[in-house]
């Protein structure tokens, strides 16, 4: 059985990314909540623990606290921030607020050299993000670096394998952080690193049997990545006990949706079915400006029309979607009941509560770069495996304000330009994702001899790892100057192009 490293959750906007640097270095691990249960973990076969940080002090009379069963743990346990501060007070340390603050980069010096810092140097960069700081370690630890404003950044008990650091390996401003992980995935919990992609499929595939059993499953395919790579698990599983559903519901791409079904139906031979919604979609969303609604109501409206289709098929009791891990997180569904919602998505927090179907999620816990690998690993297609993200609400969320046929087709012909120049420069892979949203205003411009009072088109082009985090594509401006040039000339309607030059943090991706 794969090996894991789990990490509990305790509200930390970074925690999913401590779960994506374990994978990175081989090893399995999944975001837990703070207070599972000892039998859940060890479900996943544990060879150690993280605690992941949080925002809440640890002596707050409602903060979470550590599990008894961890303190009795005989696992390997490293905390992170949050997570070395309850360390500490929960084995009878103390934590107070700091006289000041420790936000951004920091630098430690190690105090001695082996355990967790093994092969790093004794001065090196982190990433600090805290308010409160251990006055006292717990009976046993010892100090391992310190801050100029944190006597403890990181302290362990060889003996127990306990460790702690005050820092965040897990994001790059931590020059060594892959390091630290590293040491203690494998030289403290002694991990193997048997994580791969040829793991993904056939653990997925035996979770789905176990789950679907004889039932008979419908699953949501949009045309992306990621639920082509679920109806390819999906059917690899369950065989013909699968019909796949493609809903045409008008906020798609130019001409996505002859190429799925195409794609589909003559490549994986998978039976599917093409259902036409547009009109159904668009009257939902008459008049609709706020993306939360959008977003509810599309989630929603999907699934009134896999439910008539099930009814129509007979005897289907399971509804497969491509969720991924950044979705949940983001959405903050249940099983992240620490974590702050940013956005929405439409097929976690979207869904109605009566919902007739059980969902089969099989990339739940999957990061985008896994869920590429699983498909390659399947027999998807290059083309297909390198295709940008694209949302489940389609174009409703990147039309700004209401949405029309007219503004829909409007964004279509901007957005088509803009990725078939990409392409044509060779620049499509270069970018993680590309896209054009149309905005909710209007500016004056001059065409010919007269004034234009029309719309204006945002580009936006990022390049990430994990799409957790992410930072605006430095595109060449002569390519930036064509396809403005191209889509104030050939889009109806349109005046004026504007280029996104925002991060994420402290944007997101999506304009909505």
């Amino acid at each position: 059985m794969t090996q894991s490293v789990p990490v509990l959750d305790f509200g930390a906007q970074t925690a999913q990314l401590i779960v994506r640097r374990i994978r990175e270095l081989g090893i399995y691990s999944e975001l837990l909540p703070h207070d599972v249960s000892e039998d859940e973990v060890h479900r996943l076969n544990p060879c150690g623990l993280v605690l992941s940080g949080g925002a809440a002090s640890v002596y707050d009379e409602d903060a979470p606290q550590l599990p008894s069963w961890v303190r009795d743990t005989e696992l390997p346990v490293l905390g992170i921030c949050y997570g070395m501060q309850l360390q500490s007070y929960a084995l009878g340390g103390q934590v107070s607020l700091a006289d000041e603050r420790e936000y951004g980069p920091a630098t430690i010096e190690l105090l001695e050299e082996g355990s967790i810092f093994a092969h790093t140097p004794r001065e090196q960069p982190v990433w600090m993000s805290h308010g409160d700081r251990i006055e006292a370690l717990p009976p046993g630890f010892r100090p391992l670096a310190r801050t100029t404003n944190a006597p403890f950044a990181a302290a362990g008990n060889d003996a127990r394998r306990w460790y702690g650091i005050q820092f965040h390996p897990e994001v790059v401003h931590t020059r060594f952080g892959r390091d630290i992980l590293r040491n203690f995935l494998y030289d403290v919990c002694g991990c193997t690193g048997d994580w791969k992609a040829a793991n993904i499929v056939h653990e997925a595939i035996e979770r789905i049997r176990t789950q679907v059993g004889h039932g008979h499953v419908i699953c949501a395919l949009s045309g992306g990545v990621d639920s082509a790579v679920a109806a390819l698990l999906m059917h690899r599983a369950v065989g013909d006990q699968l019909t796949c559903v493609f809903v045409d519901n008008g906020l798609l791409r130019q001409g996505e949706a002859e190429q799925v079904v195409a794609t589909f139906q003559e490549h994986f031979g998978i039976q599917l079915i093409a259902i036409p919604a547009a009109e159904e979609f668009l009257s939902a969303l008459d008049g609709v400006a706020d993306p939360e609604r959008k977003r509810k109501i599309i989630g929603e409206k999907f699934i009134r029309v896999f439910e008539r289709e099930s009814q129509r098929i007979g005897d289907v009791q399971f509804l497969a979607q491509g969720t991924l891990y950044p979705d949940v997180i983001e959405s903050r569904a249940p099983d992240r009941a620490k974590g702050v919602t940013i956005k929405t998505h439409h097929n976690v927090g979207g869904l109605p509560d009566d919902m007739q179907l059980t969902l089969v999620e099989p990339l739940r816990y999957l990061f985008k770069d896994e869920v590429r690998a699983t498909g390659l690993e399947l027999g998807l297609p290059e083309d297909w495996v390198w295709r940008h993200p694209f949302p489940g609400p389609g174009l409703a969320v990147r039309v700004l304000g209401p949405v029309t046929w007219e503004r829909l087709e409007t964004l279509r012909q901007a957005d088509a330009i803009f990725i078939g120049e990409l392409r044509d420069a060779g620049l499509y892979r270069a970018t993680q994702q590309a896209f054009a949203v149309l905005l909710p205003i209007q500016s004056v411009g001059v065409m010919g001899d007269g004034r234009t009072y029309a719309d204006v088109v945002a580009l936006r082009a990022i390049t990430t790892e994990d799409y957790m985090t992410a930072d605006w594509a430095r595109l060449p401006e002569d390519l930036l100057a064509r396809v403005s040039s191209r889509i104030v000339n050939e889009v109806q309607g349109v005046n004026r192009v504007v280029y996104d030059i925002s991060s994420k943090p402290p944007s997101t991706i999506e304009w909505e």
